[in-house]
């Protein structure tokens, strides 16, 4: 299990990386100003800060965290969908459990393609006929949509003019700051806990290692990075706790009391299972001989097929 959530996670990745190629064009790292994302996003984004920093005197840091407040919570309904979906299919997994496990296990003991292929087969239908979607329920589509809003305000918070002099708070802008690093290591660790707590036990211990994938990653970057863009992670971090709480408290409550009530008036069955139709016939066929009359011969008999042509 481990091993497919981590290839999710590259695959989903990769295909980010594509769908944003070419969208900030870039020159040593720097925007051109060219790009569908920067012309629509990272702009306009870079002209909220500077209204916030200098037309109302509130000066940049707090320019990035109103602006970054903003964008987070233009998209927040998207990403709270995503999870109510995802919260969704987790749940209902769990009560499938019983029936589930025992075709993913004879999934995995499959001896041959064709065994496998019918196993999985059985797999999807049982997952259909329940609402158990292969896709975890909205599948990639919020994702990516979001992906162009936290790409543009990364650009904002690193390269709008005035931001690299700056200080907030008596932390250079400018350059990366070890305390916000710290801060956003802790908040990314919170927010990964919080969200394997919303799993079944077994896959929590399966997927501890990716508990730890996000923290280290995002510190990792904040190290290199400019205070800036490290506030700007701060902020998202704390929208994503406080996202993950309500996932935790409120929506995986209502789908667990919901489920359970349509499951107590529709009980999931699982489908029955024939082994035999998992194995391959291999019995060997006798010749079919066809009958010959006696006094005659195999040669003679299709001759005179052959002299009928």
């Amino acid at each position: 299990m481990k091993k497919k959530q981590i290839l999710r996670l590259l695959a989903l990745t990769v295909l980010a990386s594509f769908f944003l190629a070419g969208c900030v064009a870039t020159k040593n790292g720097v925007p051109t100003g060219e790009g569908w994302v920067y012309n629509l996003l990272v702009k306009p984004m870079g002209q909220l800060i500077t209204y916030f920093a200098k037309d109302q005197g509130f000066g940049y840091g707090i320019g990035i965290i109103l602006t970054t407040l903003v964008v987070r919570l233009l998209i927040f309904p998207l990403g709270l969908y995503q999870a109510w979906k995802a919260s969704e299919q987790a749940v209902r997994r769990e009560h499938l459990k019983a029936i589930l496990d025992p075709i993913q296990e004879r999934l995995k003991t499959a001896k041959d393609p064709q065994e496998q292929m019918m196993v999985q087969r059985e797999l999807m239908a049982v997952q259909k006929e329940n609402g158990v979607s292969m896709l975890g329920g909205a599948g990639c589509l919020p994702l990516l949509i979001q992906m162009p809003f936290f790409t543009a305000i990364f650009y904002a918070a690193r390269y709008t003019t005035g931001i690299s002099e700056a200080t907030f708070l008596g932390i250079n802008l400018g350059k990366p700051s070890l305390i916000l690093t710290a801060i956003v290591g802790v908040l990314y660790f919170l927010q990964s806990y919080l969200s394997m707590q919303a799993v079944d036990p077994q896959q929590r211990e399966q997927m501890k290692s990716m508990m730890y994938m996000s923290p280290i990653l995002i510190t990792f970057f904040s190290l290199t990075s400019p205070a800036g863009v490290t506030l700007y992670w701060v902020i998202g971090g704390l929208i994503q706790v406080l996202q993950q709480l309500i996932i935790n408290f409120f929506v995986r409550p209502y789908h667990k009391r919901k489920i359970a009530e349509d499951f107590a008036k529709n009980p999931p069955k699982a489908r029955p299972t024939n082994t035999s139709t998992y194995k391959k016939d291999v019995t060997p066929q006798a010749p079919v001989n066809q009958a010959i009359l006696p006094g005659t011969s195999k040669k003679k008999r299709n001759a005179g097929k052959q002299r009928s042509r």
